[in-house]
């Protein structure tokens, strides 16, 4: 007799679930591993699932080289290894064949904690995928965990973006969520280092970060978010403080729009055009100014010369 354990579906957006297709592992009364597929002959055939999974050696597996994830809690870690050492690792890693061993495409919490385990084997379902498949399923799956701390989100959204050459509203649809979310995100990475730093180590949340970005200039928000750490702020107190400064200096009536409208959209078309953050900055009544092009990376920066017309080797 087969036994499914039924879960409740997630929402997952055009995530790794309709990017790999399903590729659920249970066991049967002979304790011999299956695939949901064989469990619902309706499902789209895929001649190599019914043998993708497989226990992979260790020694054999390396990390994934576009992992967006950056902290990894030796805590946690130690913790799932001990429970993978009393009940086996449950749920299979989802590797790719690179030579005569394989990548990580998604679980290298699973394989890390494993390590920690010695565990010489590991569960595994192996997938073909090429380079840019495995960005973006790597990207995809970073992106939907919720235990990234913001600044790594950010930057997983950042390059999700850039790798693809999409605008935020792209990028939201194919990842099944609103366009502001990623906005507010990516603004983030707009603060100063240091600030950054406090976000990534769970000193201040989100909710102070979009506060203190309101602020004109990066020494007032350090300074903000210095005071809200040192005397634990809530969101609504570094609101109440963000909101006074600028009625103090006349600044909240105009701080959304600084800019004209027209301005704002140029800088939105161009935006969309090029792939990243656009600034349009005028004076003497808008008849001079400057344009700002920023880019996060050297391949980036290429990528925008492309768009450009322009080759690295031309004069700008």
């Amino acid at each position: 007799m087969i036994e499914a354990k039924k879960e409740k579906p997630r929402h997952l957006g055009r995530g790794l679930e309709s990017l790999l297709g399903p590729i659920t592992v249970i066991s049967n009364d002979k304790n011999e591993l299956i695939t949901d597929r064989q469990i619902h002959p309706n499902l789209p055939s895929d001649k190599e699932l019914g043998t993708s999974f497989r226990e992979i050696d260790i020694d054999k597996i390396k990390v994934n080289p576009y992992q967006a994830r950056t902290v990894f809690n030796e805590m946690e870690l130690n913790d799932l290894a001990n429970s993978i050492k009393t009940n086996g690792v449950i749920q299979p890693i989802i590797v790719r064949p690179v030579g005569q061993g394989y990548e990580i495409i998604a679980g290298e919490r699973r394989f890390r904690a494993s390590q920690i385990a010695s565990l010489r084997t590991i569960p595994a379902i192996v997938r073909k995928a090429n380079d840019e498949q495995m960005h973006e399923w790597s990207l995809i799956e970073n992106i939907q965990r919720v235990d990234l701390n913001p600044i790594e989100r950010a930057k997983a959204y950042r390059e999700y973006l850039n790798a693809f050459s999409l605008t935020q509203a792209q990028a939201a649809e194919r990842l099944g969520e609103d366009r502001s979310v990623v906005a507010n995100y990516l603004r983030l990475l707009d603060l100063p280092q240091e600030i950054k730093q406090l976000l990534a180590d769970g000193k201040l949340s989100m909710g102070h970060a979009r506060a203190i970005l309101a602020l004109p200039t990066d020494d007032l928000r350090r300074k903000l978010a210095n005071r809200a750490m040192a005397g634990r702020l809530s969101v609504r107190e570094v609101e109440k403080l963000v909101r006074r400064y600028l009625t103090s200096t006349g600044q909240e009536k105009n701080n959304i729009r600084l800019k004209p409208t027209n301005i704002i959209d140029l800088e939105k078309k161009l935006a969309s055009q090029l792939a990243t953050k656009v600034n349009i900055e005028t004076r003497k009544n808008g008849q001079k100014g400057k344009i700002i092009i920023e880019f996060y990376s050297l391949d980036e920066f290429d990528g925008i010369l492309e768009r450009l017309g322009l080759t690295n080797g031309e004069e700008i």
